[in-house]
């Protein structure tokens, strides 16, 4: 098994993908104060189903007191396990272990090889066999951490997370019931689900019956501009309000950005407008660490009130259950 450790500054430090301009030297401040996130990577493999588990697990920079929560998350197609870090950053400065999982059949080797042939690899990794690898891939990370580093994380205190493909991921992890699959695919021990730019559960029958068998609390995240355009897979912003309606979580919420992307959720940056992209990173990163500290540990989402006061200028929707 191979490690990687690495101690990173928090949002106020250095990052190591960042450039500084000429001389530019950071505040005094900036350079005393302590780091706020770090993270391992380890090169799991799942010798039952000979498959490569690649993982990044973003921690609090400071030894915990006790066991963390955990956020089990799930790439976009095409992404890997260094995605979304600004997300895993942020969880971990909160207290949370943020264990971002790689899926080999759908991740970011898509983009090598021939470009004629990208649109086949897309459709190909969006098959039904891809998507219960995915689920089984968190599973299985799942299974390893616990394993490895016991008394790490709070086993009663368990999320998943994923941003498009990683949505569906997501939601056959927190319960949507797929008629006739031969095993399940939830895992009973996540307590909370959030699901961005969830796409519709294609290719499912009744698809409302599925995602009304969810019943952990759940997020909601889109924006008006988040169309997915995947051949044959295309979804809009309307189809995941859509599915936030069907999904029976008696708990939940949603959130609407205006404007924005698909590819805002990313790391990627300008992407859904320069000055809105860095501002709707900032709000979604808030109001995912608020709604699980919330569920996890305070029993009530109260408080996300003032998140939502917070980013009012931002959001072209905001709604219960």
């Amino acid at each position: 098994m191979k490690r990687r450790v690495l101690l990173m500054a928090g949002a106020s430090g250095l990052l190591a993908c960042g450039a500084l301009r000429a001389r530019e030297e950071p505040a005094p401040q900036e350079a005393l104060a302590p780091p706020a996130w770090r993270y391992e990577e380890f090169e799991w493999q799942d010798a039952a189903r000979q498959r490569e588990v690649p993982v990044r697990l973003y921690l609090p920079a400071q030894a915990p007191a006790g066991p963390l929560p955990l956020v089990l998350f799930s790439h976009g197609i095409g992404g890997s396990r260094r995605g979304y870090s600004y997300i895993g950053q942020h969880l971990a400065s909160q207290g949370f272990a943020s264990l971002h999982v790689q899926h080999v059949g759908s991740d970011r080797k898509l983009w090598g090889g021939n470009l004629l042939q990208l649109a086949w690899r897309l459709q190909a990794a969006a098959r039904s066999e891809e998507a219960r690898a995915r689920a089984h891939d968190l599973r299985f990370a799942l299974d390893q951490l616990l394993a490895q580093q016991p008394g790490l994380v709070d086993a009663s205190r368990i999320a998943v997370a994923g941003h498009s493909y990683g949505a569906n991921t997501s939601l056959l992890v927190a319960g949507a019931a797929i008629p006739g699959e031969p095993e399940p695919l939830a895992d009973p021990r996540v307590r909370a689900a959030v699901f961005i730019s969830a796409p519709p559960l294609h290719g499912v029958s009744q698809p409302e019956r599925a995602l009304a068998a969810i019943r952990v609390p759940s997020l909601h995240i889109t924006a008006t501009d988040d169309v997915i355009q995947v051949p044959g897979y295309h979804s809009t912003a309307a189809e995941r309000i859509a599915l936030f309606q069907a999904t029976g979580s008696a708990l939940k919420r949603l959130v609407v950005f205006q404007g924005g992307s698909h590819s805002v959720f990313t790391d990627r940056s300008g992407t859904g407008g320069v000055l809105a992209n860095p501002r709707i990173k900032q709000a979604t990163k808030e109001v995912v660490a608020e709604f699980l500290h919330g569920v996890l540990d305070l029993g009530t989402v109260d408080h996300l009130h003032s998140w939502s006061q917070r980013h009012q200028s931002l959001l072209a929707h905001w709604a219960a259950a």
